[in-house]
């Protein structure tokens, strides 16, 4: 159901957004803004600015934007409802139950009936596993030697000999043919109609943070191929921004995750008491995936196969770990391929010896680099140590980069001297090491026509939510008309409303806007960066020449548009009124 306008900011009052994304992203507070490495893109450098006075976020490095709402809905992959929902509950707001019946099944979003249909399906599979039908998916997960109980945990299943099945099931659940197929969990064919891609596998559910299961994967009996099959990406399914596993790990106190390749890892590693542990989704390692762990720990150990394509693998995501700011290591796994048959051979105590022997993520970084390279041939060794000194240059921080610039010295047995000249002479060269600098403002398209027009209306947004007394002594030569953007005019006229009433709430005039992208032009026009200026003098004259401009923006914007029409005569005239008289007063900033 809709909830009312007040309802909703209600619950966005009772939320603060700093305390909010503090749960998500380290944020540490700098002038009147907290700052931290945005959770939307890469970045070494903070630039994701929450605002308290605001109520809101804004990144000047990718443009992510918005209030509480919109970063839950961005972050935890939530619709709408289900974010004001999430938002109530830790507020302790009591939401009006959705009403029974026909009427409201019909307004539920298709996103609540592909995870509704979800659910089905993992019932399906559950009960196929212990049916008869499934001994051969049964007799293979005990030959992997899982418990009834780990079974039951992971709601593991098994799509039968026919991809048929699944489809009369859901249909006499009432769930049609195109919710089916856009669920992910079947395909159309001309030979057969509607049928499941997921037949004869051992099915293994994918469950959000919230437990619900917003996917599947399945691993084939037999020799077919693919060996692993997982579903496509659907409205309630993103495999770069979920892990499995995660929604038990993320309870764990183990004080780090460990990272897996496959969904058996994970499941062996549970049963052996080590809770802490996820996997990727079928796909390599993303940066989605590591932010969504820096929510839960700052150190990430990583169990990947012994073998050449998981020390690869290993290697990309150590990188993705580094930048996101996470601490990495590397658990050794030789002389077994995997977490699994390791665990199976030797048993947890053994592999707990190992998570405290895990090696640095650098040091192991090194470790590959130097068995590309014939330490008895001194033209090979130059190489590896030139290949040190640039892997030295991705350390920002002079502090951090110089202690392990001494470690891997006294490792490799090369003077810390001539290293150091040689990370150095890479540094002048290359400008490595150089920290990245925040943009110096939020605007991102240079290409937009209006950008002249439309740049002064954003100052004075950002101004005046700055400033909010300064409404005041300028209320009576700027008014939301002026603003000539049909966007920036909706959010001048709340904002003017508001200052008007002494209730400035920027952060609610966000909820105003549905639309993703509008949602990050609002955010962009409460962020634009002021001009840095030291005496008031020079800060009132800035503050003059952007009224000024707004102004004559506007008298030239409704003198082109006139065509005659009553109304925009009119407003051409009080505009060049209002332009006259406010370029012989003075406006004070105190």
């Amino acid at each position: 159901m809709r909830y009312s306008e007040e309802l909703i900011e209600e619950v966005r009052a009772r939320n603060d957004i700093v305390d909010v994304i503090s749960g998500y992203v380290s944020l540490k507070k700098k002038g009147g803004n907290h700052w931290g490495l945005c959770p939307f893109h890469n970045e070494k450098t903070a630039s994701f600015s929450v605002s308290g006075p605001k109520q809101m976020y804004y990144c000047f490095g990718c443009g992510a934007g918005g209030n509480v709402f919109t970063f839950l809905m961005n972050y935890e992959n939530m619709s709408f409802q289900e974010a004001v929902k999430a938002l109530a509950d830790r507020a302790g707001i009591s939401l009006p139950e959705q009403e029974e019946g026909p009427e409201a099944a019909q307004r539920e979003s298709k996103r609540a009936r592909i995870l509704e249909i979800n659910r089905e399906a993992a019932k399906f599979y559950y009960f196929q596993l212990r049916d008869p039908r499934g001994a051969v998916g049964y007799r293979y997960l005990q030959k992997r030697e899982l418990t009834d109980e780990t079974m039951h945990r992971f709601g593991l299943g098994y799509a039968g000999k026919s991809g048929e099945e699944l489809i009369r099931y859901l249909r006499g659940k009432g769930f049609e043919d195109e919710l089916i197929k856009e669920a992910g969990l079947a395909v159309f064919t001309e030979k057969q109609g509607l049928v499941s891609q997921f037949w004869n596998r051992v099915m293994f559910p994918i469950q959000d943070l919230n437990n619900r299961v917003i996917g599947f994967g399945g691993r084939v009996m037999g020799d077919a191929l693919p060996k692993y099959l997982n579903s496509p990406e659907t409205l309630v399914f993103d495999k770069r921004r979920n892990l499995y596993g995660l929604n038990f790990a993320r309870k764990s106190r183990a004080g780090n995750i460990i990272l897996c390749e496959g969904y058996m890892d994970v499941i062996a590693m549970h049963q052996a008491g080590f809770t802490q542990a996820v996997a990727s989704l079928g796909t390599a390692f993303t940066a989605e995936q590591a932010v969504l762990l820096k929510r839960y720990t700052d150190n990430v150990l990583l169990a990947y196969d012994s073998d050449g394509a998981g020390v690869k693998a290993a290697l990309r995501a150590i990188g993705i770990l580094r930048e996101t700011g996470l601490t990495g290591k590397v658990i050794d796994m030789k002389p077994y391929k995997d977490p699994d048959e390791f665990m199976k051979a030797l048993g947890s105590q053994a592999f707990q010896e190992r998570i405290q022997q895990a090696e640095n993520s650098f040091f192991f970084e090194i470790g590959v680099l130097a068995r590309q390279f014939r330490m008895d041939d001194p033209e090979e060794k130059t190489k590896f140590h030139r290949e040190i000194a640039k892997k030295l240059c991705e350390f920002s921080e002079d502090v951090e980069r110089e202690n392990y610039l001494q470690a891997v010295a006294d490792r490799y047995l090369i003077g810390v001297g001539n290293l150091r000249k040689l990370v150095n002479s890479y540094i002048t060269q290359t400008g490595l090491a150089k920290p990245a600098e925040r943009p110096k403002s939020g605007i991102h398209s240079k290409t937009d026509p209006g950008e002249n027009e439309k740049k002064p209306q954003r100052l004075l947004v950002t101004w005046l939510s700055d400033q909010p007394a300064l409404y005041e002594k300028i209320k009576a030569y700027i008014s939301p008309q002026d603003f000539t953007d049909e966007l920036y005019r909706k959010v001048a006229d709340r904002l003017f409303s508001q200052l008007e009433e002494g209730q400035f709430q920027p952060g609610g005039i966000i909820s105003m806007f549905e639309d993703e992208q509008e949602q990050r032009e609002v955010a962009a026009l409460f962020n634009t960066s002021l001009p840095t200026l030291e005496t008031a003098k020079e800060r009132e004259k800035a503050f003059r020449d952007i009224l000024l401009a707004v102004k004559k923006n506007s008298y030239e914007h409704y003198t082109e548009q006139m065509g005659g029409g009553v109304n925009d005569l009119k407003q051409a005239i009080e505009s060049r009124k209002a332009l006259e008289e406010l370029a012989k007063t003075h406006i004070s900033l105190d």
